[in-house]
């Protein structure tokens, strides 16, 4: 025999105007605001005489919020519908199948006009306190592979090197913060490098436009080991800090390294990695070849592992034009790895992980909105919270997905939070930072 009835009592009614679905999306929305991101798209983004023509900045910005309340698809926009979520957000929400409508009447220009904005929005919040201003930048590049399913995806119809069907976007991300810097939709079955070189200088010189003035830094695997990457560094005066893919030359050069040359650097097994350097000339036949370093990690296999039976050790190679000691270079090359955070947080925080369309401009737009949101999300939290890395996760739960009521009394609307909500002070203190934030003209 059950002891309470007490829940079972409640009586239910969904007949509210005045309550606001995640109210804490105050925060993002006033950011959004500051930085004019809405005034960004309608300038910028022009889709002529296409359906989903009219009201642009309303439309990408409805879908940009839906994302940071925890929206993956187009249909859960509706929720900002409800109640009196709209006057907390500070623009026209728009219904689902209209935002549909203004997807589907995307081409690849329209992407590169939101390119445009992304990197006239990053500029601003940057300029906002958000950028590194003149110290070393790091700039991460890698790609992922987004997995669709059916043979109606533009784009995703053939397997990628994984063996699934999808989409294979390259990234650029700034090391350290998590800001992602550059983003470009790719069909499936491309090659890692393709487009690499001029992605990376379309990166570069966004980064340069933004305001960032220190050394620049180029981290990537060795899907990106190739003449193009590396010119492209040189040219715009980068370095640079790649794994390269081991031929039987570079081995036996690797090999050919003294066994006093080796350092020691701190492994989970006693004495299992050790950290050299020397000296190599990757892509010898192009012109302007030249020597750099190759610094190589070894690494003592598992013991009992099938490795264990055939080497004695397994090197991982990356070549560089960085001054500094080795051991350092090599512990830098490898948080290199920090990426897969951002792409996890893009597919699992954000709604990367779906790409809604058949249509393959249209995904190129989804894509786009999703790094707007990630972006927005960082800001919110390195401007308003003054942390570093935070989780889209971690902040939907404590900042933006708080219920709130609006209340009018002597002409003023009040939004009326939860009491004692463990985040209050920080909410709060956040929404007072990026109001100080001075309004874009």
């Amino acid at each position: 025999m059950r002891s309470s009835h007490t829940v079972d009592r409640l009586d239910v009614a969904f007949d509210d105007d005045r309550l606001v679905a995640d109210a804490g999306l105050l925060l993002p929305a006033t950011l959004a605001q500051h930085l004019g991101l809405r005034e960004l798209v309608d300038e910028h983004l022009d889709l002529g005489d296409k359906a989903g023509r009219a009201n642009v900045g309303d439309k990408l910005l409805t879908l940009v919020m839906s994302a940071l309340a925890g929206g993956d698809c187009i249909d859960d926009a509706n929720a900002l519908r409800t109640g009196g979520t709209e006057r907390v957000l500070g623009f026209r929400v728009k219904a689902a199948s209209t935002l549909g409508t203004f997807l589907r009447s995307f081409r690849w220009g329209h992407v590169r006009q939101l390119d445009r904005v992304s990197r006239e929005v990053l500029g601003r919040a940057w300029a906002a306190g958000a950028g590194p201003g003149s110290t070393p930048l790091t700039i991460d590049l890698d790609s992922t592979i987004c997995e669709t399913y059916g043979l109606q995806k533009q784009g995703a119809r053939h397997h990628t090197y994984t063996h699934v069907r999808g989409y294979h976007p390259l990234l650029a991300v700034a090391a350290g913060t998590g800001d992602v810097l550059m983003a470009r939709l790719r069909e499936g079955r491309a090659n890692t490098v393709r487009g690499a070189g001029h992605f990376l200088r379309e990166t570069i010189g966004r980064v340069r436009y933004a305001g960032a003035t220190g050394q620049l830094t180029m981290r990537a695997d060795s899907g990106f080991y190739a003449h193009t990457v590396v010119a492209v560094c040189r040219a715009m005066q980068v370095r640079f800090s790649i794994t390269i893919r081991q031929s039987p030359a570079t081995r036996r050069l690797i090999e050919a390294i003294p066994d006093d040359a080796w350092s020691p650097i701190p492994y989970w097994l006693d004495g299992g990695a050790d950290v050299a350097e020397t000296t190599y000339t990757p892509f010898a036949d192009q012109k302007g070849a030249v020597p750099v370093r190759l610094i190589v990690r070894r690494v003592k296999p598992t013991p009992g592992s099938q490795l264990a039976l055939l080497t004695l050790y397994d090197f991982h190679a990356f070549i560089t034009d960085r001054d500094g000691e080795t051991i350092s270079l090599e512990a830098d090359h490898r948080r290199h790895a920090e990426i897969e955070n951002v792409i996890r947080d893009l597919k699992y925080g954000m709604a990367l992980n779906h790409l809604p369309s058949g249509r393959f401009a249209a995904n190129g737009a989804w894509l786009a909105v999703q790094v707007m949101a990630h972006n927005l999300a960082r800001w919110t939290a390195r401007i308003g919270l003054g942390e570093g890395i935070v989780t889209t996760k971690t902040l939907r739960r404590r900042l933006f997905s708080l219920p709130g009521r609006l209340t009018r009394s002597a002409r003023r609307v009040s939004l009326h939070l939860p009491a004692r909500w463990p985040w209050a002070i920080g909410w709060s203190t956040a929404l007072v930072r990026l109001r100080a934030i001075p309004l874009i003209a």
